[in-house]
């Protein structure tokens, strides 16, 4: 099944999947107020050879034959500070 992707303007990372190109009429409106104006990025083969990098295929798949979209949220943000704090804990640890 071929899907259209489209990216968010309002929020960096935000992928908006449905079943034909340019067809938002399963997406909630609320939805796309948020999303902002979709921007086209391709074209993609739910049940081909390739695997999206971070969504799972058949869970796109199955959320738009019951949904009609599947939405696609940004990564959490890093806590590089939280990072550095845990690696200096671990590390003092060590010494012990």
């Amino acid at each position: 099944m071929l899907c259209a992707i489209y990216k968010s303007s309002k929020k960096a990372e935000m992928y908006l999947y449905i079943e034909k190109r340019d067809q938002f009429d399963s997406v909630p409106e609320e939805l796309l107020q948020q999303f902002g104006k979709p921007q086209f990025v391709m074209l993609f083969n739910l049940k081909g050879n390739k695997s999206l990098k971070r969504a799972d295929n058949q869970e796109v798949l199955q959320q738009i034959e019951t949904k009609g979209f599947y939405l696609q949220m940004p990564p959490p943000v890093e806590n590089l500070h939280k990072q550095f704090v845990e690696q200096n804990i671990e590390q003092q640890k060590g010494q012990l």
